[in-house]
């Protein structure tokens, strides 16, 4: 079976969790919360994973006397093997203060498709695949005020994808602590 085929069975399996235990880990002395299997799947490739809080904020400085730079991050794994399938970071560049949006998607995706991402029933922002490496792929995108907004008051971020061979793969990420978390870095 290719790989393509065995993460399409797994996520249609609904073997999908989201958070950000790592980054929970690196907070807080606490362990992070287990990860659950995924309720059944919903319709047109979307696995529905267990609601759990996940968008965690950290900041970073390159060095002593560079500003810091912060970030909040939210990660979609297959609960039987880790592997990472969506991650989502959104960092606040001290020299613009406007929000940028970095998506890492799993290697094997139809490349000409790009990506996209859509707050609960809202519009979908297509996302154009940048580069991919070893880990998986990459897209990019400013977030106007308008996705701000949705994402500060919306339930869920779906982000889509096709697999090579053209199904559609949503992957819906909680938005419960999104605003919390984007007020301690803006």
């Amino acid at each position: 079976m290719h790989m393509q085929s065995k993460f399409a069975a797994l996520v249609a399996a609904g073997l999908l969790v989201t958070g950000t235990a790592h980054a929970q880990q690196k907070q807080k002395a606490a362990p992070a919360p287990a990860a659950t299997p995924a309720p059944a799947p919903q319709q047109q490739g979307e696995a529905a994973p267990a609601p759990q809080p996940g968008w965690a904020a950290r900041c970073s400085s390159v060095s002593r006397d560079a500003p810091l730079e912060c970030a909040i991050e939210q990660n979609a794994v297959l609960t039987k093997t880790g592997q990472l399938i969506v991650l989502i970071n959104i960092r606040v560049p001290a020299d613009t203060r406007v929000p940028v949006a970095l998506v890492q998607l799993p290697l094997g995706l139809n490349l000409p498709a790009g990506a996209k991402l859509q707050v609960d029933e809202g519009k979908a922002i297509d996302l154009q695949v940048q580069t991919c490496e070893n880990r998986g792929c990459y897209a990019s995108t400013p977030i106007s005020a308008e996705l701000l907004a949705s994402l500060n008051s919306g339930k869920q971020l779906k982000v889509s994808f096709q697999n090579m061979a053209k199904e559609t793969i949503a992957i819906p990420m909680p938005l419960t602590d999104f605003a919390a978390a984007y007020d301690k870095i803006k």
